[in-house]
């Protein structure tokens, strides 16, 4: 966990390149990072790992963006059967950007992809240890125009798993890179809550 700090905004940046299991360790800043502000923000595949940070931290607020919505005990590699992902209608894409950064300053995107890291896919058949969704409010923020989880899945999968019917913003998977003072105007509002 590494702390960002801006004249304005106070944001707590949380990363994993390893799906939530049950020998997977909280990280040391993870577990000492309290307090009746604390927020957990996570992006994507961090929709796995961010309920067990909550029922390990006194979380006030836990923001899903762009999210893949675990259910208890459910294994990363059974998520799309699951959740009917295959079902979907969505377009697909053979190249990384045209997926994920689509809507990114193009050199911006290509750095990105530079920078990623492989998910380590190891442990994605183990049960997640989530054994119930933590009792802490929850929003989910969708983009309109992801590639990855299309609008109107992630619609349906907030309603059928968490009974939230998702907050939506314009934009591609990765808002944080595409829109991100919208992403952060929206985060702001979700703490002043």
């Amino acid at each position: 966990m590494r702390e960002a700090m801006t004249p304005s905004r106070r944001t707590f940046h949380a990363t994993t390149t390893r799906p939530a299991c049950r020998s997977t360790p909280m990280p040391w800043s993870a577990r000492s990072a309290t307090g009746p502000d604390l927020i957990i923000v996570a992006q994507s595949f961090g929709g796995f790992t961010a309920p067990l940070v909550c029922d390990r931290v006194a979380a006030r607020l836990l923001v899903l963006v762009a999210p893949m919505i675990p259910a208890p005990a459910e294994a990363p590699a059974g998520y799309s059967a699951r959740t009917r992902y295959e079902e979907e209608a969505r377009d697909h894409y053979d190249d990384a950007i045209a997926l994920f950064y689509q809507d990114v300053p193009p050199e911006l995107a290509t750095e990105a992809l530079k920078r990623a890291r492989a998910q380590s896919e190891v442990r994605m058949g183990e049960p997640s240890p989530l054994r119930a969704w933590p009792d802490v409010p929850t929003r989910v923020l969708i983009c309109r125009d992801d590639r990855m989880f299309p609008a109107a899945f992630l619609r349906r999968v907030a309603q059928e798993r968490l009974g939230i019917i998702p907050d939506e913003i314009d934009g591609g998977h990765t808002p944080a890179l595409s829109r991100p003072h919208e992403l952060a105007d929206r985060l702001e509002a979700y703490a002043a809550e």
